[in-house]
């Protein structure tokens, strides 16, 4: 296993659950351009709103443009929302193509959105559904807008994040059955094995990003109750720990879980803090560089060798650019 030499924790100054407005403290984002998938919902709204209050010029890609305009109006300009399906290579293509006429540099790429632990579904081009969305569909628009990326590289330098989560380490990526042709489809195998592809797709962006100054990360949001949960019946998250029998909070999600604005706290410090220039290919949580641990660990918070290994993000981009050009 090949690992980066950057992935430990650093003196970051700050606490693990600090609040956007001290993440972003002396950062001015003004004249720069971002943006973030899933923005209209959730942490992903969270992050567009500190964004915004730093300067930052937010676009917002969304496959529900109507509902992303009303959750963001006011907050950003209604031209700065554009119909997007990550389940869908020829929208996400088009987006970029559409964005890349208008814009000529891109300074940061949230990739935010996400579906988890859903029932078996494909995407338009028949891919797994999550791995599909939370992966392929990323994959395409960070390639499709590489050119914006590299403009911004050339001045003060670009980074792209990418949520991953801890769910990384219920499964790593499986080559031979990527889409689960011929094994039982499992949800959360499934969202695991997005959650690593996620990681390791930043592995492999900062490896070819970072000659042109693109740097690239993935993050842990940490527990938090958004619509990311909306394909789980209460049951299975009283079964989980997460809430009681009516639905509310659980003791432990209560004192472990974070409130969104806390819960974009780990993407935007990824995005913006100071403390991380030079570096790139890490996952991070809590506000700062993960532990990476063995893969038979029971650190909650440490990263598993096989989401951010160096030969298997190769692997995976090689894998992931063959079969999109097979479609």
């Amino acid at each position: 296993m090949s690992i980066s030499k950057d992935q430990h924790p650093i003196d970051t100054g700050m606490g693990e659950r600090p609040e956007p407005d001290e993440i972003l403290n002396g950062i001015d984002l003004s004249g720069k351009t971002v943006l973030v998938t899933g923005g209209y919902s959730g942490i992903g709204l969270e992050s567009v709103r500190a964004l915004v209050k730093a300067g930052a010029h937010v676009h917002v890609p969304a496959r529900r443009v109507a509902q992303a305009r009303n959750m963001l109006d006011g907050l950003i300009a209604p031209t700065h929302i554009d119909e997007m399906d990550l389940g869908d290579l020829t929208s996400v293509k088009k987006f970029a193509e559409d964005f890349l006429s208008r814009h000529d540099k891109l300074d940061i790429l949230i990739g935010n959105a996400a579906v988890m632990a859903c029932p078996l579904a494909h995407t338009v081009q028949g891919f797994e559904s999550q791995i599909g969305i939370n992966h392929f569909g990323h994959f395409t628009l960070v390639n499709g807008l590489m050119p914006a990326l590299k403009n911004a590289g050339q001045s003060d330098g670009a980074r792209v994040v990418l949520l991953s989560s801890v769910g990384h380490r219920i499964a790593g990526i499986d080559f031979d059955d990527m889409h689960f042709k011929n094994r039982p489809y499992d949800k959360w195998q499934s969202y695991g094995q997005s959650k690593t592809a996620k990681a390791l797709q930043a592995v492999e962006l900062d490896r070819r990003g970072k000659s042109d100054n693109i740097r690239s990360f993935s993050v842990h949001p940490g527990g938090i109750f958004t619509p990311l949960q909306r394909h789980l019946a209460n049951e299975e998250m009283v079964a989980l720990g997460w809430t009681n029998d009516d639905g509310s909070p659980s003791e432990m999600a209560a004192a472990g879980f974070k409130t969104p604005p806390q819960g974009a706290g780990t993407t935007l410090f990824a995005a913006t803090s100071p403390k991380l220039n030079g570096m790139g290919a890490v996952y991070l949580n809590d506000c700062n560089i993960a532990e990476a641990v063995a893969g038979d660990s029971k650190d909650h918070n440490g990263v598993r060798p096989w989401a951010v290994d160096q030969d298997l993000a190769a692997q995976l981009w090689d894998e992931t650019e063959n079969q999109i050009a097979a479609l």
